[in-house]
């Protein structure tokens, strides 16, 4: 069974950086061709598409974090990252890790970040 764990979340000022990581396990052979990325979601909101990287390295973002944040993955450890720059307030928000392979999609448990000074 695929499961996700998320890590580095935390609290940092606007203009600050934060990388999170999304570290996935039971990832078999079936699963070997797959999109790892990002979603978050604030208060109030629906949850929305930060960015995703495929096991090729091809990534897409969203304009909101376009030349802000970096996703990068590490196959060998079937690890995700997200290099998080120039830290906004609306920025805040609990960030999901995702990951979708053979029309199954999976998701991590969450963590927050918050920016604020």
């Amino acid at each position: 069974q695929v499961q996700l764990v998320e890590s580095g979340g935390g609290l940092v000022q606007p203009g600050g950086s934060l990388r999170l990581s999304c570290a996935a396990s039971g990832i078999t052979f079936r699963f070997r061709f797959n999109t790892m990325g990002w979603y978050r979601q604030a208060p109030g909101n629906q949850r929305e598409l930060v960015g995703t990287i495929t096991s090729g390295g091809t990534t897409n973002y969203a304009d909101s974090v376009k030349g802000r944040f970096t996703i990068s993955r590490d196959n060998t450890k079937n690890t995700v990252y997200l290099q998080m720059n120039s830290l906004k307030p609306e920025d805040t928000a609990v960030y999901y890790c995702y990951l979708g392979a053979a029309t199954m999609e999976y998701w991590g448990q969450g963590t927050q970040v918050t920016v604020s000074s």
